[in-house]
């Protein structure tokens, strides 16, 4: 569907123009899956690129502030529910700019891949952006406890994905290893299908994945 995979993957994913080019042919060329039932919330989320201090390619994680209603201190990507009268897109720029003080114009949207029904009620479409600059991030105490910048050459760790077995469903549960911590869905298959689709130009579908049972509320 797109360029043939790096084998073996970069050490390093500089950010420049031609990483952009590259994600912004995968995403575009991509099949999005929409969820069409009626009874989830729609969500956005977005996985934001942005320089590192060396100039390699990073993307920004957030550990949800301890004093959240819902999903407390759980790792995630900048996101919320989508308000009436905007679009998935709007939202997922105004959640950064809430959640991290962090400005993007329109422009800076590459473009969506699918939906993910979480077990909580909601389905959570996974906007891509790119930012030319990641400085001044302010996390709003009330919703964010800390904010990683995170290598994108991270998610091609040989170890990731993992997946686990649970009693209370058939599909596999899936955690994405990052440093020395384990995030779980939705997160996990969300930034899984950007390495995915986005990175590598892979047809990848996550729906079918499991979150944890500590997720499902």
């Amino acid at each position: 569907m797109a360029d043939r995979p790096l084998d073996p993957p970069p050490s390093v994913y500089r950010h420049d123009r031609g990483l952009r080019d590259r994600m912004v042919r995968h995403v575009t060329a991509f099949d999005r899956l929409e969820q069409g039932e009626h009874d989830l919330k729609q969500a956005a989320v977005g996985v934001t690129v942005g320089p590192g201090p060396s100039g390699e390619a990073v993307f920004l994680l957030t550990r949800r502030a301890s004093g959240m209603r819902r999903h407390s201190g759980q790792w995630a990507l900048p996101g919320g529910r989508v308000d009436a009268g905007e679009t998935i897109e709007q939202a997922a720029l105004r959640e950064l700019a809430e959640e991290l003080h962090l400005h993007l114009p329109a422009q800076s949207v590459l473009g969506r891949l699918d939906d993910y029904p979480t077990r909580s009620g909601y389905k959570v479409a996974l906007v891509v952006l790119w930012a030319d600059s990641l400085a001044g991030l302010k996390p709003n105490p009330g919703e964010v406890a800390s904010v990683d910048y995170v290598p994108l050459a991270e998610l091609d760790r040989p170890d990731a994905p993992t997946f686990i077995s649970i009693s209370q469903s058939e599909r596999p549960v899936i955690q994405m290893p990052i440093w020395d911590r384990l995030v779980h869905a939705p997160t996990a298959a969300l930034i899984y299908q950007f390495r995915e689709v986005a990175l590598h130009g892979r047809a990848t579908r996550v729906d079918g994945m499991e979150q944890p049972v500590f997720a499902w509320r």
